[in-house]
């Protein structure tokens, strides 16, 4: 357990594109330690970059939690007591903040245009200096500022930071951290537009919204001494920072990016957790999957429940070494968890699969199905190669399929008469009745097992490859066992005459 009163923390999505692990994890760790302190989980939409803002994006984000069952306690479509919680709706509340600053005398009014600015760094580039705004409108008068301003000059509001002396943050993952004061830029608080950028508007929700812990990418590292140094100029209480460890990609050779899921997807992954859905994971496997890429519980222990995490999560734990993605791993992980399933609860998971695929489904036939699928799928999606034959109303094998290694289409055709002589005669598929007369008669026959149940195995699912025969044929029943035999042996008749 983590020590400490019950916290307050927040995922702060930017909708400019779809859910992905980063986000995942964000949330995740977020919420296990508001459920482990018994605090609370907030969802803040960051919303105010509108060029990039991909309206989509919104309801594929809170999609995406609830999938993986992250439940929010504040926030959009939920409510609660430091709303509004989409930061377009709180543009007056960053304005006043902004002109406190100003007030205050640590922020300034900047006139500079786009074109005198880019100026400034070309020339300073050219004299390999590090590009920093000149401080060309830091001391002028603010009653000319503000005649400015009312004559309609554009401008946007800076943060006037201290030119001597230092600050030292603390990251929690990777303790204190130093920067000369000299070395930071007086940055852009509010835009010509009137929009803050985000190191003023998330610091100010984060106070307003009483955040004490911040989970965020590490790329946010080094706006650290920024962000802590408005909380000071304040004089508000700071959180504690985490600045999460990055993924690299499966080589472990460079940084993740989402430009790579559509070649992931290409190989049957992705690292939209949209995708992951649609290709059969487990929310709880991703959640297992994710939460161990940054934090470990004992350096041993792997399998993690949704309640596991919340009970075991610890941010002492939290590691800022870099984890490569590993999509093995995740194939593990959501084994383990369809084992971990109730044989009702997946059967219910994987028949969206196969209504997706146009099968017509029998509740009835899900559920017998399901306790010899569970142990062999892989993802949810598995289940339509591998068990899509109980739903075909016609099997049509291949005939090579048909005929086993070392065997002729006699052979193979001999097999199938046989059979069906010997099933025509049961009073039905049950294994007791099925699995010792089949048995025998590959004694009879003198073959191997695999060549005769090979054969009957194509027959019946049309597939080299299918779950336990015996237990398939069972659910499938004596009169379409009897009919894809036949079926069979027409092929293999046809066959064996021109052989």
């Amino acid at each position: 357990m983590n020590a400490g009163s019950p916290v307050r923390v927040r995922f702060a999505p930017s909708p400019t594109g779809f859910m992905h692990l980063g986000h995942a994890r964000t949330a995740l760790y977020c919420y296990l330690l508001a459920r482990n302190t018994g605090g609370q989980f907030i969802l803040r939409i960051e919303d105010t970059d509108q060029r990039r803002f991909v309206q989509e994006a919104l309801s594929n984000i809170t999609e995406g939690l609830r999938w993986l069952g992250l439940q929010w306690d504040e926030g959009p479509e939920v409510g609660g007591d430091y709303g509004p919680y989409q930061q377009t709706e709180r543009l007056a509340v960053y304005q006043e903040y902004a002109e406190k600053l100003v007030e205050m005398g640590h922020a300034f009014y900047c006139f500079c245009s786009t074109e005198r600015l880019d100026e400034m760094r070309k020339a300073q580039q050219a004299q390999k200096i590090n590009p920093h705004y000149d401080g060309t409108c830091r001391d002028i008068p603010l009653t000319e500022a503000r005649q400015r301003i009312a004559a309609g000059e554009p401008y946007v509001v800076r943060f006037k930071m201290p030119r001597d002396g230092s600050i030292t943050v603390r990251d929690e993952m990777r303790g204190d951290i130093t920067v000369e004061l000299g070395n930071l830029d007086d940055y852009i608080l509010v835009k010509s537009n009137g929009i803050p950028v985000y190191h003023l508007a998330a610091m100010v929700d984060d106070h307003l919204m009483e955040i004490t812990h911040v989970f965020r990418g590490s790329e946010w590292l080094p706006s650290l001494p920024q962000n802590v140094l408005l909380y000071r100029t304040f004089g508000w209480k700071e959180p504690k920072w985490y600045h999460l460890s990055v993924f690299l990609k499966p080589s472990g050779q460079g940084k993740l990016s989402k430009r790579d899921a559509a070649q992931y997807k290409e190989g049957g992954y992705s690292v939209m957790i949209h995708d992951m859905e649609e290709l059969g994971y487990l929310p709880e496997a991703v959640n297992n999957w994710v939460a161990l890429m940054g934090w470990s519980y004992d350096g041993s222990t792997e399998f993690f429940t949704m309640d596991d995490l919340v009970e075991k999560f610890n941010v002492e734990k939290l590691n800022p070494k870099p984890s490569a993605i590993n999509f093995t791993k995740l194939d593990h992980f959501n084994g383990l968890h369809i084992r971990n399933l109730s044989h009702a609860d997946l059967a219910q998971r994987i028949k969206p699969f196969f209504m997706n695929r146009g099968y017509i489904t029998d509740d009835d036939i899900l559920l017998k199905i399901t306790p010899i699928l569970q142990e062999r799928l892989k993802t949810l999606d598995d289940a339509i190669e591998m068990a899509g034959f109980f739903f075909q109303d016609e099997i049509v094998p291949r005939v090579e399929d048909l005929i086993q290694k070392k065997m002729t289409a006699e052979d193979a055709l001999l097999v199938a008469r046989r059979a069906a002589e010997v099933l025509e005669q049961m009073p039905s598929m049950a294994l007791e009745y099925t699995e010792e007369p089949m048995r025998q008669l590959v004694e009879e026959l003198g073959m191997k097992p695999g060549q005769f149940f090979g054969v009957i195995r194509v027959a019946v699912t049309g597939q080299p490859v299918s779950p336990p025969l015996f237990e398939s044929m069972e659910i499938i029943g004596k009169d379409v066992i009897l009919q894809r035999l036949h079926q069979a042996i027409r092929l293999l008749e046809v066959e064996a005459q021109h052989s």
